[in-house]
């Protein structure tokens, strides 16, 4: 029937996948603040951000890695709440991580079926039931494999297939898949977004994150951007100008600076043609022909998205990584590679970005805590004077506003912030002439934030380098006298404070122009 000078609305259907209010905290810290978000059947969603935004936090959720959330999770209209990877996948959400959940020595038709092996009346696994079925799986996603092969044989894009091929057995409705091209090639990256299309044809719904801003808008119907646990807005991808979504991604309050300029002199810390390469992926080097120069009292932030190589370069400075090419000089002294010990005594000094599982001794006391870099200093003849060792950890506690129900206490009663501040401590008590710090305000609430900031710039006002890295933007901008933009382990560009912006630094991160 037709309606004369009427419209007939469009009838919109309800979202495949609804969060509604999600909210996260890590104790007191709240990382996400009521995340609202749809995704459609037959749509990629392109979830994007900063580091730091919550996208991780948000997809551990929808895994069921993290139960303890607030909000609702509707699939199909039908209110869920997964408590486990397992329950997940049950319900019909299957996450492919950045790492690849494959076994490489069972074959393809083994992995699709890993723990849930069809088996014959009579006992045993039927395995030409399982490698038909297999076949099947992989003919929807038009993929040439035989499924007899190891996995690990095949290439990671092919790997990726595959896990998205054990999506389809477990009749997935929503596909989850994080950061799933950081090891590919542009032409694997090419053969796993075909794969994403008959995904689309067939209704499922595909939650796609990725830093790479080519990458985004060659596959987004949508894009939603997060920014500090918030939603900033959701548009399709043909309406978000490039310009635009790096302006959501990015904000526009600052941190107000802290910093004064530098004095000139010569470098203190001179890194030439450093190469690292990444062990799982020759191809892919972690930093590639990368050099910078410190001088005294300056501060240097490398900035860039995850696997940027930001860390890795701080850690072959150090020589926690081993330097493939490239050479490490302090104050005109060379550094020799792969030998932390010598780079303490040349004058380097290092923070992981994860302290409790490569920083502290968690059982042992804030004293061995914090002088565990510089036993020699209060072990005169091989001998430990402990009355030495306390009052030097009581100076330099004192100095760094750190607070323990007493230093003789095992440092993991210690708040978040004040077991930070124990590992700065144990780096100051070195005497070092450059500070590699990576993350050094991870974890910590906004007091301890601060007061490490005032370290920070009091330590290169007494003389230190200091080359940071930091996932929050605002951070890096008001702490680095200078920032180099890391894109794949290259350096994309170099701005000095006065240039530097927050649109300008996520452009390079994303491989545009600075």
């Amino acid at each position: 029937m037709t309606y004369s000078g009427a419209t007939v609305p469009d009838i919109i259907p309800p979202p495949l996948l609804a969060l509604r209010g999600i909210r996260k905290r890590f104790g007191r810290l709240e990382v996400l603040h009521g995340v609202d978000l749809d995704l459609a059947a037959g749509e990629v969603l392109v979830l994007a951000g900063a580091n730091g935004a919550g996208k991780s936090t948000l997809v551990k959720i929808l895994a069921g890695v993290y139960d303890d959330w607030e909000g609702t999770i509707e699939l199909a209209g039908r209110r869920v709440r997964p408590r486990s990877p397992h329950e997940a996948a049950t319900l019909g959400i299957s996450t492919i991580h950045q790492e690849l959940a494959l076994v490489g020595p069972m074959s393809v038709t083994d992995n699709l079926f890993l723990g849930r092996e069809r088996c014959r009346r009579w006992g045993g696994v039927d395995a030409r039931a399982q490698a038909r079925m297999a076949r099947g799986w992989l003919d929807r996603l038009a993929l040439e494999v035989d499924v007899s092969r190891p996995v690990e044989e095949l290439p990671i894009a092919l790997q990726q297939s595959i896990e998205i091929a054990r999506a389809l057995s477990m009749d997935a409705r929503v596909i989850v898949m994080d950061e799933p091209t950081s090891a590919l090639t542009e032409m694997e990256t090419r053969h796993l977004f075909e794969r994403v299309d008959p995904l689309k044809r067939e209704g499922h719904g595909v939650l796609f994150i990725s830093h790479k801003m080519e990458e985004i808008y060659r596959i987004a119907d949508r894009i939603a951007v997060l920014r500090d646990g918030r939603l900033v807005g959701t548009r399709p991808a043909s309406e978000l100008g490039r310009g635009e979504l790096v302006e959501w991604m990015a904000g526009r309050s600052l941190e107000e600076q802290v910093r004064s300029p530098p004095a000139g002199g010569m470098p203190r810390l001179s890194v030439e043609g450093l190469t690292v390469e990444n062990p799982t992926r020759p191809d892919r080097p972690w930093a590639r022909d990368v050099s910078f120069e410190v001088r005294r009292g300056e501060v240097l932030g490398l900035a860039g998205l995850a696997g940027s190589g930001a860390s890795e370069i701080l850690g072959a400075v150090f020589g926690r990584l081993r330097r493939d090419r490239g050479r490490v000089v302090v104050d005109g002294v060379p550094v020799p590679p792969g030998r932390p010990p010598a780079a303490l005594r040349r004058g380097l000094a290092f923070l992981t970005s994860d302290r409790k599982a490569e920083g502290l001794i968690l059982s042992r006391s804030v004293v061995e805590n914090v002088t565990l870099a510089s036993l020699a200093r209060f072990s005169p003849m091989g001998w430990l004077r402990p009355g030495k060792e306390e009052t030097a950890v009581r100076g330099v506690a004192r100095e760094l506003d750190l607070q323990a129900p007493s230093l003789q206490a095992p440092v993991d009663t210690l708040s978040g912030g004040n077991q930070q501040k124990a590992l700065l401590a144990r780096l100051w008590l070195t005497e070092p002439k450059v500070l590699l710090l990576d993350e050094p305000t991870r974890g910590v609430d906004v007091s301890a934030k601060a007061r490490i900031h005032r370290l920070i710039d009091e330590w290169s006002l007494a003389g230190c380098a200091v080359v940071l890295t930091s996932s929050e933007l605002p951070e890096l901008l008001a702490l680095a006298d200078r920032i180099l933009v890391l894109h794949r382990g290259e350096v994309r560009a170099e701005l000095e404070r006065q240039e530097a912006s927050a649109e300008r630094v996520i452009a390079a991160a994303l491989g545009g122009a600075s």
